[in-house]
């Protein structure tokens, strides 16, 4: 049995999708457990490979009651807390980050600016097990009860500082109207009064909010039959990357070097001014303030010049697997 630790949330899963992959093919007989929250699941079940959940919803006492994992691998952080949390199911060996704090002095050492995907890809393959960066594609789900070809406005995100503000997406989300867009706007429930302001400040019908309507499932639906993303770097910008969706990522004040899509997929246009000193108090992080209305519309007319591209040439906008 292998039991992988990744209890945080869509785009952390989603960035670890390449590292998951890998384990399932380097040990095609071992059950696969991930530990990781359950309101992930079904988001885990477009991953595939993956045999069974484990609740863990952050770091703390993993509820482990079955018999000792063969491997243990974290997928989570630098320890010592994710290495001890593993440790505590009494595996055989555990793949990790080096950290002695923890007592595991093995392992790759943690590079702080690395790219999220690449960090996990790195770490398996220090161990011997090669992993392609490149396989983030998730199964593309039904639609079910979500509406199709629509463009997505996400003004969300957990952290203030990552936030575009409400005005600006409202004007992007009124000009992509006025162009013949279907806009909705999703988030959280805990977001969704944004959305109501975004909405209203776009003139967009009441019925364009689904912030709070959708689980995670309803939403992977959503951005894989959608016609474009519009979102701050959060869990829907990695979701539009699953499915190829074109995509246009407002990135501050962390760089997409670390957290953004592939650069050779022009069909996704992540936008970064650069680094900012941050001011006390502020509500919008400089770097991403100084991204404007003209450039975010910008890059919709390159993205979907790309992705026009690729559908006239037959190229689907993304893989199944």
């Amino acid at each position: 049995m292998i039991l992988a630790l990744r209890a945080l949330g869509v785009g952390d899963l989603a960035t670890a999708v390449p590292a998951l992959r890998a384990l399932r093919t380097a040990h095609p007989d071992q059950e696969l457990t991930l530990a990781a929250p359950t309101w992930l699941t079904p988001l885990i079940d477009l991953i595939g490979g993956i045999d069974r959940l484990v609740a863990a919803d952050g770091l703390g006492h993993l509820a482990w009651s079955g018999p000792a994992p063969e491997l243990a691998v974290n997928l989570h952080g630098r320890g010592p807390q994710s290495h001890l949390m593993l440790t505590g199911a009494r595996p055989r060996r555990l793949l990790a980050f080096r950290c002695p704090a923890a007592g595991h002095h093995d392992g790759p050492d943690w590079h702080p600016e690395e790219h999220e995907v690449d960090r996990w890809c790195r770490l398996l393959a220090w161990y011997g097990i090669p992993a392609d960066r490149t396989d983030l594609t998730l199964r593309r789900p039904p639609p079910g009860g979500m509406p199709t070809g629509v463009s997505i406005v996400h003004p969300g995100a957990k952290a203030a500082q990552r936030r575009w503000p409400p005005a600006r997406f409202a004007e992007v989300a009124r000009a992509l109207t006025a162009r013949g867009h279907r806009v909705v706007v999703t988030g959280t429930p805990g977001e969704r009064s944004i959305a109501e302001q975004v909405c209203a400040l776009a003139g967009l019908p009441a019925d364009a909010v689904l912030a709070g309507e959708t689980g995670i499932g309803e939403l992977a639906a959503l951005v894989a039959h959608a016609r474009l993303v519009i979102s701050g770097d959060t869990g829907i910008g990695h979701l539009a990357t699953g499915y190829a969706t074109p995509s246009v990522l407002l990135f501050g004040p962390v760089p997409p070097a670390q957290w953004g899509p592939p650069p050779d997929r022009p069909w996704h246009q992540a936008l970064w001014v650069g680094p900012r000193e941050p001011a006390e108090e502020v509500a919008v992080h400089p770097a991403l303030a100084a991204l404007d209305v003209p450039a975010v519309l910008a890059a919709v007319d390159r993205v979907e010049r790309v992705a026009a591209r690729r559908v006239g040439r037959g190229a689907p906008l993304a893989t199944r697997r």
